[in-house]
């Protein structure tokens, strides 16, 4: 995702005029109506839903990982309908080169009769990219993407060409298949706002699918949003407020993901090996304000911040091998230490508690 925000970048939070009620409450019923269409094409994912649709709020990239046949081909392909964007889907495998996903230039003969060669764009010049089973390809096709994931543009023989806006990349990888994988570095990992993990269905929405749905084919979107619609939840989204103390406990969040911060709680000193980075607290500080406008509030909360921080630290931060041996996960060490770090910063020991008094 972009560091900087299309909307005013410089200026500071407190020095913006708030968004009035009669300016956010359509907006926010816009972005509502996103996913009711996606709740109504794919059955029983209105969690998921929100964090992608938040993810888009951000500009950000997306990566979804879960078994094959879960619907997340379905859904990158439902979010292109209904945000009306131009989608297109790659198939990662061992044997795919950068010129497969990038472009590349062939030797052509021009209306002149001379020989000259002509760039022929690849399937990266798109609104909405599906990598599926990004894992699958080698290490150098899958560094090809870090240029055009950060920059929204693509370097070929010198000249940079610009990709279309929108721009995002949705990206699947199967987490149990691991021959002719290769994980993707760190590097990579960071480019993307989220990680959603796509898990299985209950037996009533199984039972839904497939009485209602002949071959599992899902509806068409009885609803589009326009260009117009989907810049002016852009321009929204830039304008909401994120107050100094909700900035301060995100750089705090960050900061204590390290084992050696002082707000490090005894999970994170014991497992993680590397903290998350400066990106992180810019992604968790862009979705945030995502989830608000979702939510139809003008200013971020706390309650913001933690609805997003999982999903943007789960692949950010690294853990040691006595988290394997110990069979501990990102989720549980991040969950641990959102849940105990206190809001307020008062600077309390940690078996130390403040209580109203009632009297």
């Amino acid at each position: 995702m972009n560091d900087i925000s299309n909307g005013e970048p410089n200026m500071s939070d407190e020095k913006r005029e708030m968004l009035k009620p009669d300016e956010l409450k359509p907006v926010c019923a816009l972005a509502n109506r996103v996913l009711e269409q996606l709740d109504r094409i794919l059955l029983g994912r209105t969690d998921l839903h929100r964090m992608v649709i938040i993810g888009i709020l951000a500009r950000g990239h997306i990566l979804l990982e879960g078994l094959p046949g879960l619907g997340k081909t379905a859904l990158v392909r439902a979010l292109g309908k209904v945000l009306k964007l131009e989608f297109r889907r790659v198939q990662f495998t061992p044997d795919l080169m950068p010129g497969d996903i990038l472009g590349t230039h062939i030797l052509q003969t021009v209306e002149s009769g001379e020989r000259e060669m002509v760039f022929q764009p690849g399937p990266v010049f798109t609104n909405l990219l599906l990598a599926d089973e990004i894992n699958r390809a080698s290490p150098k096709t899958q560094s090809a993407m870090l240029e055009s994931m950060e920059e929204h543009s693509v370097t070929l023989l010198g000249h940079t060409r610009a990709l279309p806006e929108p721009f995002f990349v949705l990206a699947s990888q199967n987490p149990i298949e691991l021959e002719g994988t290769y994980p993707l570095p760190e590097a990579q990992l960071d480019r993307f706002l989220f990680k959603l993990v796509v898990r299985g269905m209950n037996v009533d929405v199984i039972d839904s699918i497939i009485s209602s749905r002949r071959h599992g084919v899902p509806p068409e979107p009885t609803w589009s949003m326009t260009k117009e619609e989907l810049e002016r939840l852009f321009t929204t989204v830039d304008r909401i407020i994120l107050p100094s103390p909700v900035s301060r406990y995100i750089s705090r969040i960050v900061s204590a993901s390290h084992p050696e911060s002082d707000e490090a709680t005894e999970e994170v000193c014991k497992y993680v090996l590397y903290g998350a980075s400066p990106r992180a607290a810019i992604a968790i500080a862009e979705a945030a304000r995502g989830h608000a406008l979702l939510d139809g509030r003008p200013t971020v909360g706390f309650e913001d911040v933690k609805a997003v921080a999982l999903p943007v630290l789960n692949h950010r931060v690294i853990l040691n091998y006595k988290a394997r041996f110990d069979k501990v996960d990102t989720f549980g060490v991040m969950e641990t230490l959102i849940s105990s770090l206190d809001e307020a910063e008062t600077g309390l020991p940690r078996d130390v508690s403040l209580e109203m008094d009632k009297g």
